[in-house]
Order: structure tokens, then sequence, then C-alpha cells
């Protein structure tokens, strides 16, 4: 059991040396992989940037500057992609990593909520990833699109990075109790691993089946 948490504790570890090499740099580049809908989770990146905090190679506060920055530059390159190509060339050449079923949800919230959607949503898991793509495919105006995802993505990027914070400050008290639960966090781990291929493999068939039809 100790190996598991040993392997966890590398791969946080990892994580870690990798955006401390690149200081602010790591964590806009981070960022900026998740907002251009590339399942790079920012649950996992900007608290480790929190982390980096609380060791003290960065502050906190710059900390969520440079996931905003790297959120903003992110939403602008799937906003300008949903412009540039639309819908329907999207999802017939890169289909096999943006979920269909993702991208219908955040066209909905955007069709609901119009251009407040773009902030309202940075705080929503998946919609906030995919949200920029119908932004883009609807011609929403540029200045207001790169505003509203400013406003949007500074308090959650901060809320993650305090959570990585406090996190730090607690470290070795969750340890003791993590030896406890390994097992239980390895097999949730491979759980949702294994779910998200499946879930990525069916949308990529259902989507293909619905472009063979329309061919």
């Amino acid at each position: 059991m100790s190996d598991l948490i040993k392997v966890i504790e590398v791969f946080l570890t990892q994580i870690v040396t990798y955006l401390n090499s690149f200081g602010y740099a790591g964590v806009v580049i981070g960022m900026t992989i998740e907002s251009a809908c590339i399942p790079l989770p920012s649950e996992i990146i900007m608290p480790m940037a929190g982390f980096m905090a609380y060791q003290g190679s960065i502050t906190l506060f710059g900390a969520a500057v440079a996931g905003t920055v790297g959120n903003v530059i992110g939403s602008l390159a799937a906003y300008f992609a949903g412009r540039a190509l639309g819908e329907e060339f999207i999802f017939k050449y890169f289909g096999w990593f943006i979920s269909r079923k993702e991208f219908n949800m955040a066209q909905r919230w955007f069709d609901k909520y119009g251009e407040a959607a773009i902030f309202i949503s940075r705080i929503l898991p998946v919609i906030r990833t995919f949200i920029s793509l119908p932004a883009g495919i609807a011609g929403m105006d540029v200045k207001k699109f790169t505003l509203y995802t400013l406003l949007g993505s500074f308090p959650w990027c901060y809320a993650l990075a305090y959570i990585g914070y406090v996190l730090g400050e607690n470290w070795q008290s969750i340890r003791k109790y993590g030896h406890d639960l390994d097992i239980v966090i390895i097999a949730i781990i491979g759980l949702i691993g294994a779910w998200w291929l499946w879930h990525k493999m069916k949308d990529y068939r259902e989507s293909r089946t619905q472009m063979n039809r329309k061919d």
C-alpha cells in the first residue's frame, strides 16, 4: 500500500517539478492547454500552482494571474478555431478528442444565457472548457469575449490556487490519513480514467456515425 502512495506522490511531485522549472510560464502553459479544449484539468494545475506558492517559488496572487492569462490565451485559441472552422469541420477532423456531448452541453448553455454564459461558465466543470467554441461559432464580439473570460477566470484560478496553498500547509496531516485510503484513491483514479477513455471513444463513434449519415 505504501508503494501506491509513493506512486501518487511521485506523480504530484513531477507536476510540481515541471511547474517550478518554468515558474509562472508553466502555469500559463498548463492553463492554456486546458482552456483550448485539451483535457488537462485546471483542478490539477492550479492547486499545484498554489502549492508552489506555499513553497515560496511564486506568489499566490501571481499564480492566479498566470492561470487567468493562460485561460484567456487558450480560450481565444478555441474561440478563433470555432469562428474560422465551424462546428462541422471541427468534429469531422478533431472529434476524436473533443466530446460532442460536452460541446452540445456548452452550446445549450450559450444559447440559453448568451454572452453572459462566458462569464458564468468559467466556474463550471466541463462547460468552462468548451464554451469558447460555440462563442466563436456564433461570432460573439471578441472584445466582450475576452473581457468576460478574464473576469470569470480569475476567481476560479485564485480559488483553486488557494486550495493548493492551504493543502500545502496541512500536507503532513493529510498524508497521515492518506495511507489508509490509498486503495480507494487508486481505484477511483482508475475508474475515472477508464470511464473517460470509454466516454471519449463512444462520443467519437457517435460523431462519426452522424457525419456519415449527413454525407
